[in-house]
């Protein structure tokens, strides 16, 4: 190779590693990531403090608490979302904290792997329960509080084992391996 062909791939391969760089997105905050382990794999989640202060905040004292680890994914509709979050794998369950207000916001949408709190007719229900969609839910926009994002495995979301029927009740649900907040994490 001459010294000019090598230099133009020099300044080729520069301009390529810049240019990716460039359009990187910025490094997640520990502290406002949780890791979600399923049997499949791992699945990074960025928590949105900016839109949901009290959502983030309950879900991290109960990822602290290992309040999830081993809880069920027990409704799973296919084309739609993953919901746990219930360690009696009812949907009727929650963690012994106080519900939570709805905190709903114009300012982001249900897509794809957006994270959201489960709850019932009541907008101020909230507990401890979310969901993860699988593909964009706008009639669920300004109706739930969006608290997170799936910034890496989606796959294993997908992967999660589907419920049947209207309800997409699953019998023998996957479940949560392990959750915890990056700035915790143990692996």
């Amino acid at each position: 190779m001459d010294r000019r062909t090598f230099v133009t791939s020099a300044v080729l391969g520069a301009a390529c590693l810049m240019s990716e760089t460039a359009t990187a997105e910025p490094a997640l905050d520990p502290e406002n990531t949780l890791y979600l382990d399923l049997k499949s794999g791992r699945v990074v989640i960025q928590l949105l403090p900016d839109l949901a202060p009290k959502a983030v905040a309950r879900v991290k004292e109960l990822t602290r608490q290992g309040f999830y680890n081993n809880t069920p994914f027990h409704r799973v509709i296919p084309g739609f979302m993953a919901q746990g979050g219930d360690p009696t794998g009812t949907g009727t369950g929650g963690s012994n904290l106080p519900n939570l207000p709805a905190e709903f916001t114009n300012k982001a949408h249900f897509l794809r792997g957006t994270v959201g709190a489960a709850r019932t007719q009541d907008p101020n229900s909230a507990n401890s329960q979310f969901f993860i969609c699988f593909a964009p839910a706008p009639f669920l926009d300004g109706q739930y509080t969006i608290w997170g994002r799936v910034v890496s495995g989606m796959e294993y979301v997908d992967a999660i084992k589907k419920g049947s029927g209207q309800s997409g009740s699953v019998s023998d649900p996957d479940r949560i391996v392990r959750m915890q907040v990056a700035a915790d994490a143990k692996g």
